[in-house]
C-alpha cells in the first residue's frame, strides 16, 4: 500500500467494466448477524489483540516510525494490537535508497519497538511497481530483474527468522481487466512474480510469503479472479506461496460486499492462508467493521486482521475517518470489532501463537545457518571474521559474514579476503566495500563498528559466481 494506492473518493481510479451499486449509505447491509455476546468458552478480553488471540488469530496495525515519539499514539498501539506492519519503512525506497546500499534505520525502529513490546511483525513490501527509488526506476530487463532479486535477498537476510509474513509482491494486477499491471517489473517477463516468491523462500524459509493487493475483496470482480487464477496456478506448480493479503480499503467507490466471505473462503480453499492486511472503512461503520471481522472469523485459514493506522488522524485517508480510534477515543466500530472477536470460538486449525519467538531485545541481524569453522584469535583488541554461505542458486549465492571481537572490545573493524574464482559482489548490506580485482575490503558501517568483548556483529552480501567461503582477516584500529 502506498499513499497513491487507492485515491480517496472523487480522485480514485475508475474500475472499468464493472458495475458498482451502493444501496444507501456505505455499510448499510441487508442481512448481517451482529455478534455481541462473548463465547462462553472464553472470558471476554478487553483489547483487540488479546480478543483475537483467543481464536489463534492476530489483530494488528500499521506503525509509522515518525510517530513512535508520540506517547498517545504508542499507548494505544501497544495496548491494543499484537501484530505490527511498518507503514512505509520497509518499502523499496526506504530500505535500498542506492543500489547495493541498504538502510534499515527506520525499518529497525518499527521492528525493535514491536519486538520490545512483545508483538510480531509483518514485512511490507519487497517487490512493487511503486515507491521504487530513482536508481531502480531507471533499470529495465535483466538488470532490473537482478536488482529485484538482490533487493529481496538483502532485506530478507537482514530480518531473517524474525518476520511472521512478508508481502513479497504488492499490487501487480490491473485494476479492471483481471490481467497483469503494466510496469517495469512486468516488462522483465511474466515470470517475475514467480521468481520473486522463489527467491523469498530461499532467503527466509520460516516466513509466510504473501501476495498483497487492493480491490480483490469482491469475488465477482475481474481483478479478484485474476489473482485467484494466479494463486491456483502457483499452487498447482509448486511455486512457494503461503498467503494472500486482502487490503480491504472499503469506500464508496469500492464498498464492502457480503461476498467478501466467499472471497476469503475461495482463496483459503486453494491451500493458502488469508490475511486482511490494510483494513480501513470510510465512515467507520460499526456494522461493516463487525461484518468484516466475522467474515474472517468464519474461515479457519483467515489468520488475522490489520487496520491501516492507529487513529483517524494517522490514516492516509484521514478525511474519511476510517479507523477504530478518533484521537484517544474508541469509536462504536471498535466495540463492534471487540465484541465479534470475543464471540469467536477456538479456531480448530490454528494453534494460538502470541508470544514472539525471539526475545524482545533482539536486533534484526542475520544469524548464520552454518557453524563458523574459524576460531577467533583471543588477543586483546583483535577481531576475527568468518564467511558462511546461507543461500545459493545457479550463478549466484548469498553470504553472511560474522565479525567477532576478542577479549577486548573493538571500535571499528575491517575485513579482507580474496575471491578464489572470479566471484563478484552484487549487493552488500551493513558494511562499506572497496574492491580491487579479486581482493575485497569491507569496513564497518556507521552504526555497527563498536563490538563488545567476545561479542559479534554481521554483514552480508549477494554475489555472482559459484558459492565460495574464502578465509578472511579482520583488523581493528
Amino acid at each position: 500500500m502506498g499513499t497513491n494506492a487507492i485515491p480517496p473518493p472523487g480522485t480514485r481510479r475508475t474500475v472499468k467494466g464493472l458495475r458498482i451499486v451502493v444501496a444507501g449509505a456505505l455499510g448499510v447491509l441487508g442481512a448481517i448477524t451482529f455478534l455481541t455476546a462473548p463465547n462462553s468458552a472464553n472470558a471476554a478480553e478487553s483489547t483487540l489483540g488479546a480478543a483475537a488471540a483467543q481464536s489463534g488469530r492476530y489483530f494488528g496495525t500499521a506503525i509509522s516510525a515518525g510517530k513512535l515519539g508520540e506517547a498517545a499514539y504508542t499507548s494505544i498501539a501497544n495496548a491494543e494490537f499484537n501484530m505490527v506492519t511498518a507503514e512505509n519503512e520497509m518499502k523499496i525506497d526506504a530500505t535500498e535508497p542506492n543500489r547495493g546500499q541498504f538502510n534499515f534505520t527506520n525499518g529497525d525502529r518499527v521492528f525493535n519497538w514491536a519486538r520490545q513490546n512483545g508483538k510480531r511483525v509483518r514485512g511490507h513490501t519487497l517487490a512493487w511497481h511503486s515507491q521504487q527509488p530513482g536508481w531502480m526506476q531507471s533499470l529495465s530487463g535483466s538488470t532490473l530483474r537482478q536488482a529485484m532479486i538482490d533487493h529481496i535477498n538483502g532485506v530478507m537476510a537482514h530480518y531473517r527468522g524474525n518476520i511472521y509474513a512478508w508481502d513479497v509482491v504488492n499490487e501487480a494486477f490491473d485494476d479492471s481487466n483481471g490481467g497483469r499491471r503494466q510496469s517495469n517489473l512486468q516488462a522483465t517477463g511474466n515470470d517475475w512474480i514467480e521468481v520473486a516468491f522463489r527467491t523469498a523462500r530461499a532467503a527466509d524459509p520460516a516466513a509466510k510469503l504473501c501476495y498483497n493487493d487492493y480491490n480483490i475483496d469482491n469475488w465477482t470482480w475481474a481483478k479478484t479472479q485474476g489473482v485467484y487464477n494466479m494463486v491456483r496456478d502457483f499452487k498447482s506448480r509448486g511455486v512457494p506461496i503461503d498467503c494472500v493479503g486482502l487490503q480491504a480499503h472499503f469506500n464508496s467507490g469500492s464498498p464492502y460486499n457480503s461476498n467478501f466471505r466467499t472471497t476469503i473462503s475461495s482463496f483459503a480453499a486453494l491451500g493458502v492462508d488469508v490475511q486482511i492486511t490494510e483494513l480501513d472503512i470510510q465512515g467507520a461503520s460499526a456494522q461493516t467493521y463487525a461484518a468484516v471481522t466475522n467474515d474472517c472469523l468464519a474461515v479457519p485459514r483467515c489468520n488475522g486482521i490489520t487496520v491501516w493506522g492507529v487513529r483517524d488522524q494517522d490514516s492516509w485517508r484521514s478525511g474519511d475517518t476510517p479507523l477504530l480510534f478518533s484521537g484517544s477515543s474508541k469509536k462504536p466500530a471498535y466495540t463492534s470489532v471487540l465484541n465479534a472477536l470475543n464471540a469467536a470460538g477456538p479456531n480448530p486449525t490454528v494453534t494460538p501463537t502470541v508470544t514472539p519467538t525471539v526475545t524482545p531485545t533482539v536486533t534484526p541481524t542475520v544469524t548464520p545457518t552454518v557453524t563458523p569453522t574459524v576460531t577467533p584469535t583471543v588477543v586483546p583488541g583483535a577481531c576475527s571474521a568468518t564467511l558462511s554461505t546461507v543461500n545459493s542458486w545457479p550463478g549466484g549465492f548469498q553470504t553472511t559474514v560474522t565479525v567477532r571481537a576478542g577479549t577486548s572490545s573493538v571500535n571499528g573493524w575491517t575485513v579482507r579476503w580474496t575471491w578464489p574464482g572470479g566471484q563478484t559482489i552484487s549487493s552488500l548490506w551493513n558494511g562499506q566495500q572497496t574492491v580491487s580485482g579479486s581482493s575485497v575490503t569491507v569496513r564497518n558501517a556507521a552504526y555497527n563498528g563498536s563490538v563488545a568483548a567476545n561479542g559479534s556483529t554481521t554483514f552480508g552480501f549477494t554475489a555472482n559466481g559459484s558459492a565460495a567461503t574464502p578465509t578472511a582477516t579482520c583488523t581493528s584500529p
